[in-house]
This record gives structure tokens, C-alpha cells and sequence, in this order.
């Protein structure tokens, strides 16, 4: 299985330290968000990623190189500096995944999980197959539910950011800005999305409390 690592983002609430750092390339326990979620990659055995990236994509391109320093093959899809968001970012990336399936992952997340739980195929009757956590503070109202394994809107889980879908999914769509929410919402009324819970701890660092929370989360491992 192929990966992509989603750093097109511009990190406005995480300012001023994106003001000269791409988010994904800001430090938790002293070492860059793509950096912890590219060595959980390789753990797992994916070692083929296509990373996107907008804001500041040259200090990640430069960064990251073409991902030998890592022990993995990087491949970059530059958007340009206004980005394509999420959907549309997938879509520039398609040719990448040569027609199967393929893991997604937020940069700017940081998951202390096993990753091989991603690993597990996707089953023909679904496009995606959303991997949801627990509602955090910061999205109390939640974003989906799971019934039978299907996935719809709700308010039991949120999105981690984290998924595995079909490149059939996307398919002939063209490249624009494009958000995935709609998809999510056609694709479950079709029951074509499905969804597991996240195993594991989970965070999204988009705030600078939210970063400090996860220094402290590392440093208490320690």
C-alpha cells in the first residue's frame, strides 16, 4: 500500500510559529510531525509516500528531500501557494496510487498508535473507510456516527484526518479546490463509507495549546 501525507495546510492558528514553518514541519518532543508519521509509515512496511504541500512547500521539499535520509521513497505533489484542499489535493495526487488502494494521513496530526490497523484491506463495497476518534474539546458536536460498520453523519466520533479509500473513488473528477466532506456525506448516502474507531491516542495540533498539550503527552512517555 501506497500513503499520502496531507501538508498543504496553512497553520493560521499556529502563528507566529508557521509564519516561517510549514505546520507539518513544526516540532512535538523534538521532532517534525511529517517525521513521526513518516517513521510510523516505514514501521508498517509503507514505504512508497507522496506528500502534498502549498504553504511554504519549498521548506518541505527541501526538508524532506526524496525521503532516502528516512529509509523511504518520497514523492512531492506541489499545489501551489493557495493549495487544492483536501479532496482536490488527492485528486493532483491519483496517478501516484497506479489504481489501488491507498492510506491518508494528516500532517498535522500526531497519533501515538500502531499503524498497521490502516493497513487492513478495504472491502469492495466501500470507496473509504474513515478512522474516527473520540469527540476532543475543540469538536464536542462530533462529526459522524458508525452503524454496522457504516458510516454517517453524526455526533459520536470526529474525523481523524486518517483514512484508506478506492482510487476509483475519485476518479474523472477534475482538479480544483475541493473539501471531502461533501464526498464523505454522497458516498454515505449511497453506503459506500464505512468507519473503525482510531486504536490509540490521538491529537490534532492546530493551536499552540493544543501543541503544548502534545509536548507534555511526549515528554510523560519518557
Amino acid at each position: 500500500m501506497k500513503a499520502m501525507i496531507l501538508a498543504a495546510g496553512r497553520g493560521e492558528r499556529l502563528r507566529p510559529i508557521t509564519d516561517t514553518c510549514p505546520k507539518p514541519l513544526v516540532k512535538v518532543g523534538g521532532k517534525e510531525l511529517l517525521v513521526w508519521h513518516i517513521e510510523k509509515l516505514k514501521q508498517v512496511g509503507i514505504t512508497d509516500i507522496l506528500i502534498n504541500s502549498a504553504y511554504l512547500s519549498e521548506k518541505i521539499v527541501d526538508f524532506i528531500g526524496d525521503g532516502s535520509k528516512f529509509g523511504v521513497k518520497v514523492t512531492h505533489s506541489v499545489e501551489g501557494a493557495s493549495g487544492l484542499e483536501t479532496a482536490g489535493g488527492i485528486i493532483k495526487a491519483l496517478p501516484f496510487f497506479e489504481g489501488q488502494d491507498f492510506l491518508v494521513v494528516n500532517g498535522d496530526t500526531f497519533i501515538d498508535a500502531d499503524y498497521k490497523q490502516f493497513l487492513e484491506p478495504l472491502e469492495n463495497e466501500y470507496l473509504a473507510r474513515l478512522y474516527l476518534v473520540d469527540n476532543p474539546p475543540h469538536n464536542q458536536k462530533g462529526d459522524f456516527k458508525i452503524e454496522d460498520g457504516k458510516c454517517y453523519r453524526g455526533s459520536d466520533y470526529t474525523f481523524s484526518g486518517t483514512a484508506v479509500y478506492k482510487t476509483k473513488a475519485f476518479l474523472n473528477m477534475p482538479i480544483e479546490k475541493k473539501p471531502l466532506l461533501p464526498l464523505f456525506l454522497k458516498w454515505s448516502q449511497i453506503h459506500e463509507l464505512s468507519a473503525k474507531p482510531l486504536c490509540g491516542k490521538w491529537f490534532d495540533v492546530g493551536t499552540i495549546e493544543r501543541l503544548n498539550q502534545v509536548n507534555s503527552y511526549i515528554q510523560n512517555l519518557n
